[in-house]
């Protein structure tokens, strides 16, 4: 194992070449609640990621914008394509994905910045049974050969109710996958048949082991007045699931309350002055 940088209790890996499908690159997680995963290309090598995700590369690494998850961006034909990118488009992504090619010799790095305050979690899909089921924005990056493609819910109930649990990602093949949760995450290795009642929204990614349905969250009085929402996703092992502490649809429900212009409340940052210190100090 080889460390790139020193910051303590952070993922990391270094692998040979080896006849996979799927490129087996090296890479390292740096950050604490803005992390940013650096990973390390070998001549040939490439790694896909969502538009607008990365933070810095090597000159050595090329750019290709794809149609498509970049799964079949060598062999696949234009059908597999457009099928990769209606994929894409049902989970409101684009339908382009960026491939990072290091097209010189050596060693090359690119690295791929998460959106918002949380963590980045590596996962190798070979030790997940070959398929990881995530939140529809968890994706951030992965090595070339992973197949991006969608989850839906077949249960009526949990389609109807299910909220951000409904039309998830999956993520299949047998390599690296990044994927961002937002806050603190917590992993949870479920029995057979034991169960987990989780927020619809905190629930970050699973096994496909893993059966995803609804439970209602208690009586009528809880269910309107008690702020969780109706149902919580149930979780029923055996498999792993990944729990997020703050969901990004949570955070931007927050911040858009706060905003004068959606009739929140303003809030002055400590300041006696409030709105009209606002004006004095440029804010307004």
């Amino acid at each position: 194992m080889a460390i790139f940088g020193s910051v303590p209790n952070v993922p990391s890996a270094r692998h040979e070449r080896s006849s996979q499908v799927a490129d087996d690159v090296d890479f390292e997680i740096k950050g604490t609640e803005m992390q940013f995963v650096e990973i390390e290309l070998d001549p040939g090598e490439s790694a896909v990621a969502e538009a607008g995700s990365m933070m810095f590369k090597h000159s050595g690494v090329t750019m290709e914008t794809v149609f498509g998850d970049g799964s079949q961006a060598q062999t696949g034909g234009f059908f597999d394509k457009i099928v990769g990118a209606g994929k894409r488009l049902i989970v409101g992504e684009s339908l382009f994905i960026t491939v990072f090619t290091h097209e010189g010799e050596g060693k090359a790095r690119v690295g791929f910045a998460s959106p918002y305050p949380g963590h980045i979690l590596a996962i190798k899909l070979t030790e997940v049974g070959g398929r990881l089921i995530c939140q529809k924005d968890a994706f951030l990056c992965a090595a070339r050969g992973v197949s991006i493609g969608i989850y839906f819910q077949q249960k009526i109930l949990t389609g109807l109710f299910g909220g951000e649990g409904f039309i998830m990602q999956s993520l299949e093949g047998d390599g690296w996958v990044f994927v961002h949760v937002g806050g603190t995450v917590v992993e949870r290795e479920l029995g057979a048949g034991e169960e987990l009642h989780v927020d619809t929204g905190c629930v970050a990614a699973m096994t496909a082991t893993v059966d995803f349905d609804l439970v209602k969250a208690g009586s009528i009085k809880s269910m309107i007045f008690g702020g969780e929402g109706v149902f919580f996703a149930k979780l029923t092992g055996p498999g792993k699931v990944w729990i997020q502490s703050l969901p990004f649809s949570r955070l931007a429900g927050r911040i858009h309350a706060a905003m004068p212009q959606a009739g929140g409340r303003h809030v002055g940052e400590g300041s006696v002055l409030g709105g009209i210190g606002d004006l004095l100090d440029g804010d307004g």
